[in-house]
């Protein structure tokens, strides 16, 4: 029997990439940078089956001439970066990788959160740069954690991580915005009815919302100027729910404290009025970047491979 022709167009952890080679016939993006789209295109129309990741633009424009391949087995959970009624349309199937990395990507803007409250950042580049004097009294104080009020924008598994380790470990108060009825087990935490109140009652605002969609530019300069004076915005999402020119103008004239990015609009391009800003943490998109969560991210791509090719629905299936 004809093994299933699969591509991967990343590299993928080592374990993962020999267990898909016991099952499919495998083609490995050598070279681990992201394909163009011209060679897009060619996975789609020569391969059964392609494992894109949030580096590859898979648009409308790539399935219109036909294709072959059937399903795309996105290697992550957002897939914002997939035409997926367009996919659709030209009878391939979509799958993510949803749980696997929800305490990764929550300590991950847990981490973003702690930085920027306490300077971190500003403070290993002034020890690694030799100009750290010693101790004074004065010396980068940031701001306390523990008993402020978190505000998350999206209440979903990775924002109920995050509200737990907010309120658990920082007996801080929540506060969250969702478009669905949402109760967080073990958390006392208030929804409230819009994206503004929470912006506005929030001492550190987290985004945990899905890309793309009507959640571009989700926060822009009007929802900016709703934030405290004194907050910081938080997003380990999607790049594209922040309008990175509103949100450096925002930096630039003092209307919020700061920011801690792990996700960009044009990634890996990076404005330099961010890169250059002492009030602004970045990090390259590490979200789950943890090897027991890129190994289950692995693995549950190839429980919807194996579905999908033994005739039943993958169980992760998003169109």
């Amino acid at each position: 029997m004809t093994r299933p022709k699969v591509v991967v167009t990343r590299r993928w952890p080592q374990e993962i990439e020999e267990r898909l080679a016991t099952t499919f016939d495998v083609t490995l993006n050598e070279t681990d940078r992201p394909y163009g789209k011209g060679e897009l295109i060619a996975a789609l129309q020569e391969a059964d089956a392609v494992l894109p990741t949030v580096s590859d633009r898979l648009g409308a424009e790539l399935f219109a001439n036909g294709v072959r391949a059937k399903i795309l087995g996105n290697y992550g959970v957002g897939y914002n970066h997939i035409d997926v009624v367009a996919a659709k349309a030209a009878g391939i199937v979509v799958t993510n990788t949803p749980a696997v990395l929800t305490d990764a990507t929550a300590d991950l803007a847990m981490t973003l959160l702690l930085m920027c409250a306490r300077r971190a950042s500003e403070g290993e580049r002034e020890l690694r740069s030799g100009k750290w004097t010693g101790w004074r009294p004065t010396h980068l104080c940031g701001t306390q954690v523990t008993g402020k009020t978190i505000g998350i924008i999206g209440m979903g598994r990775i924002g109920q991580a995050m509200a737990r380790r907010c309120h658990h470990g920082f007996g801080m108060e929540v506060a969250f915005y969702d478009s669905q009825p949402v109760s967080v087990p073990g958390v006392p935490a208030r929804q409230l009815p819009m994206v503004e109140d929470v912006l506005a009652a929030a001492d550190f605002v987290s985004l945990h919302c899905p890309g793309g969609g009507e959640n571009v530019h989700l926060i822009n300069e009007r929802r900016l100027g709703c934030m405290k004076q004194s907050a910081f915005l938080i997003n380990t999402a999607r790049g594209d729910i922040v309008e990175e020119n509103a949100l450096i103008d925002a930096l630039e004239r003092g209307i919020i404290a700061g920011a801690g990015l792990d996700v960009f609009e044009a990634e890996p391009v990076i404005p330099p009025a961010l890169t250059g800003r002492e009030d602004v943490v970045l990090l390259p998109h590490l979200g789950s970047a943890t090897s027991e969560t890129r190994i289950a991210m692995g693995m549950r791509v190839i429980s919807n491979l194996t579905a999908f090719f033994e005739g039943r629905t993958p169980p992760d299936a998003v169109n």
